[in-house]
Parts: structure tokens; C-alpha cells; sequence
């Protein structure tokens, strides 16, 4: 699947009778709630409980679905934006991860 296809399938259960005020609100405040959650899962591991792995991949599923409203509600391309950013570290980092350019980025 592409970010694309995820992205126009996720779109079929944003909330229709949110203004585009509200869709933009609701995709912010989504994403803040489900990395608090995923955060959660580890905190809570810290005291005790189990990691389980698959809350967690559902956790990120949960926080890619804000992603696709937020993109959806800018007219976002989903597959683009990803590009993009893979583009912007392939500049960054052209030989992958370098910690001196890190520290020292020209942008």
C-alpha cells in the first residue's frame, strides 16, 4: 500500500461534519493524544508491564491516520510529502547519518 492509497482510505473516516477549522484542530490534537500514548507504553513498561510490541504498532497506526486527516486537510499528497523528506536527508545526510552534520546544518 501507498501512502497515497493509505491516505485516501483513511480519508473515508475523517469526521464529515467537522468545519476544515475543526479537521485541522482535531488532526493536531489527535496527534498530540496518540504520541502521548505511545509515550504512555513506555512509561508504563518502566513500571512494570509488559512492552508489547503489537500496542505499539497500533499506537503508530493510530498517529499515521492523524498524519493522513492533517495532510488530507492542507491538500497534501501523502506519497509526496514523503519524498520530500527523504529527499531533504538525502541532502543532509548524503552518506547517512554523520553526527558533525548534525550538530553544524546549513539550513
Amino acid at each position: 500500500m501507498t501512502f497515497d492509497e493509505y491516505q485516501e482510505l483513511a480519508a473515508r473516516t475523517i469526521n464529515p461534519t467537522l468545519s476544515e477549522s475543526e479537521r485541522i484542530h482535531h488532526a493536531l490534537y489527535g496527534l498530540t493524544a496518540e504520541v502521548g500514548e505511545i509515550t504512555s507504553l513506555f512509561q508504563k513498561h518502566l513500571q512494570g508491564h509488559p512492552f508489547v510490541v503489537d500496542y505499539l504498532a497500533k499506537e503508530i497506526g493510530d498517529v499515521l491516520w492523524m498524519v493522513a486527516e492533517l495532510c488530507t486537510s492542507f491538500d497534501l499528497d501523502m506519497d509526496e510529502v514523503a519524498e520530500a523528506n527523504i529527499e531533504k536527508l538525502k541532502k543532509r545526510y548524503p552518506n547517512g547519518f554523520d553526527p558533525e552534520r548534525s550538530l553544524n546544518r546549513d539550513e
